[in-house]
């Protein structure tokens, strides 16, 4: 399985490669983009099954990934990961198509049990 990290924080970027490794995900592959625009870009070159993507980045928000793929037919599981996590912020990714919310901080545990279902 392909799993794309989309953030504008390399330093974030990482430590979520590291919590999917921890949670016991690291046999999959990670792919990385550092916002929703380079994120097209690669969901359309490397097909990735999973996106994971932060909600607040320059360029392109996640939220607006989100719809934009949506728009161009892609139905990629994808998840945000973000630090807000309001209801309304929930009811709008939900309504694009995400599958589920990651607020950080995050654990191991916290990322098993969300993804879990997704990725078995």
């Amino acid at each position: 399985m392909k799993i794309l990290i989309v953030d504008d924080s390399k330093a974030m970027r990482l430590l979520v490669k590291r919590t999917l490794r921890l949670a016991g995900f690291g046999d999959h592959d990670t792919l990385e983009a550092t916002n929703g625009s380079e994120a097209i870009g690669v969901v359309q070159t490397e097909k990735p099954d999973l996106v994971l993507s932060d909600w607040n980045m320059p360029e392109m928000t996640g939220i607006q990934l989100l719809r934009s793929l949506r728009e161009q037919g892609t139905e990629v599981q994808f998840g945000f990961v973000t630090t807000e996590a309001s209801d309304e912020m929930r009811a709008m990714a939900t309504e694009a198509g995400a599958s589920f919310f990651i607020t950080k901080p995050f654990t191991p545990e916290s990322i098993e049990k969300t993804l879990a279902p997704v990725i078995s």
